[in-house]
């Protein structure tokens, strides 16, 4: 297995001379710059390619293993095969770095919002903070913050009342906070945060789509773009729900082990696979991470390893401590491990230690949501030492 780490570009906090400390040696990165929705050329991808692969000297070198993400355009998900301009964009975006020999392109298709927490900096009995998903938290924002209508439908009784609650007792900072943390864009995006009317109309155009529509768009995305990539190479690598369920009455088509298969029966092609991510998946009790693992092994290529654990009823929950909460990361590995043997050396799965606590220095420093060096170089730590342990040190 080859240990990878997610590097958000030339002005991000982790440098390239940082990862080569860790001893991560595939990096997972992406175009940050390009607008989504345009197409990258393969000058660009060279570009940055060469910046991260060629400019080592007599350091340890690195590879760009992973494009994590090429973004897919809203109209994709609202139209499906009809947003033909957008999907041929990608595709041209796909052909520039299956040119450039990166092998993996990891992509989710969650509607208007990506991963969601309603905290960033959740303190953790040791110090040191982490991302958290507050369900009575979140609640107060859609019912009273966004007042999304109809959202008293998708809550009970009992929790519009608790948050009402939490909302009244929010102060203004806390509200601004809140809303600064659910609106903003992509991680590593340089699109602003959306407006509270704007965040409206996004939701209001998704209105009539459910998740067999919102499934089918995917499907008609994958039957377009899948065989462009199993033409070059290049294994496509959908990333999970996160969280594993429904936010602001949008529906979700990642999030369970019946989603993925869907998808993999409706588009065969091996091109068509998926990234394995511990720790949105392992937010829902009943997905069994070593099942599924199992169950689609010859998929898997890309793994984002972390570990969360769930609260109270389970729908809210934090991020842990890789060896820590609500994943077996032993059994994991296991089942990762025997996948990975099965493959010629050109073919091994990524791995990224996904996420990390803000802890040490990091506390006192601007990190990346989610994507401190120390929490994560301490994932990645812990990691090795399971492979270790199972007989397959990481490449």
């Amino acid at each position: 297995m080859r240990q990878g780490w997610r590097w958000f570009g030339p002005e991000a906090p982790v440098t390239l001379d940082d990862v080569r400390q860790t001893g991560a040696t595939n990096i997972v990165s992406s175009l940050h710059q390009v607008p989504i929705g345009k197409a990258w050329t393969e000058n660009e991808v060279r570009e940055r390619q060469s910046l991260i692969e060629t400019t080592a000297g007599d350091r340890s070198p690195l590879v760009w293993s992973v494009v994590e993400s090429i973004p897919i355009p809203d109209a994709v998900k609202r139209k499906g095969g009809e947003a033909k301009a957008e999907i041929e964009a990608w595709i041209a975006s796909l052909e520039a770095v299956a040119a450039c020999g990166i092998p993996i392109v990891c992509y989710n298709f969650m509607p208007v919002v990506d991963w969601t927490r309603t905290d960033l900096d959740f303190v953790t009995p040791t110090g040191a903070t982490a991302m958290r998903f507050d369900h009575e938290r979140f609640a107060a924002f859609d019912l009273f913050v966004l007042e999304r209508p109809d959202a008293e439908k998708q809550y009970s009784a009992e929790d519009r009342e608790r948050a009402r609650v939490v909302f009244e007792a929010m102060s203004e900072e806390e509200i601004a906070e809140i809303t600064r943390i659910i609106t903003s864009a992509l991680p590593g995006s340089t699109t602003e945060p959306l407006t509270i009317p704007a965040f409206r109309e996004k939701l209001v155009a998704y209105s009539g789509i459910d998740a067999a529509r919102l499934r089918r768009h995917l499907i008609e995305f994958l039957e377009a773009v899948t065989p462009a990539a199993e033409a070059r190479g290049v294994k496509l690598t959908l990333h999970p729900d996160d969280p594993p369920r429904s936010l602001f009455g949008l529906p979700r088509i990642a999030s369970t082990g019946d989603d993925y298969a869907a998808l993999f029966d409706a588009v065969p092609s091996p091109a068509n696979g998926m990234c394995y991510c511990t720790g949105s998946l392992g937010v829902r009790a009943e997905n069994g991470l070593p099942a599924i693992a199992r169950r689609f092994a010859s998929r898997i290529h890309f793994a984002h390893l972390r570990a969360t654990t769930r609260e109270g009823d389970g729908r809210t929950f934090h991020e842990s401590a890789h060896l820590e909460g609500d994943v077996d990361m032993v059994a994991v590995l296991r089942e990762l491990v025997a996948e990975d043997k099965r493959r010629s050396a050109e073919d091994t799965i990524v791995f990224r230690s996904d996420h990390g606590h803000r802890m040490l220095d990091d506390l006192d420093k601007t990190v990346t949501p989610g994507y401190p060096a120390i929490g994560r170089m301490r994932g990645l730590a812990e990691l090795r030492g399971i492979l270790h342990a199972l007989g397959a040190p990481p490449n």
